[in-house]
């Protein structure tokens, strides 16, 4: 079970009218997640998904004045429409990191005909957690959940 901890982490949790299962398709396919995943104007270019234990979780991200980052992730815990862990921390394959970030946990429960979302990030120190909160977590996250939420009514 996970306990969270105010000091290392920062959770968005919300009841959503989407049923859990497209919320799942949504985060899982690299089809899918391109179209949402990063707050407009801002947007994804390439994404892939391995979705399993050690797979790679990697998107390309894209600024309106031409920034590129790419993001790479590994998945550390899957259990379908239900729970989706991930880390920069490490590479696919379990290979450690350089500069590892957070780890983020994705957790879903039915709500009615909707889904109870919870998503975390867990940063190694209060310090990380304080530059991901200052960076803007509640409104990019939030942002990118309501643009999921827009775009799964297309499917």
């Amino acid at each position: 079970d996970l306990k969270t901890d105010p000091k290392l982490d920062l959770v968005l949790e919300r009841t959503i009218d989407v049923p859990r299962e497209l919320v799942w398709t949504c985060w899982t396919k690299p089809e899918h997640v391109s179209k949402w995943f990063t707050p407009k104007p801002w947007y994804i270019s390439d994404c892939e998904i391995d979705l399993r234990p050690g797979g790679i979780f990697r998107t390309v991200v894209n600024g309106p004045d031409g920034e590129q980052s790419m993001n790479y992730g590994c998945y550390l815990d899957i259990v379908p429409n239900e729970r989706l862990i991930w880390t920069d921390a490490l590479r696919p394959g379990y290979r450690p990191a350089e500069n590892p970030f957070l780890t983020a946990v994705l957790l879903l429960q039915d709500e009615g005909k909707g889904t109870r979302y919870t998503a975390m990030a867990i940063h190694r120190d209060e310090a990380t957690r304080r530059q991901h909160e200052e960076m803007g977590f509640y409104d990019g996250w939030g942002t990118v959940l309501d643009q999921m939420i827009e775009y799964s009514r297309t499917l």
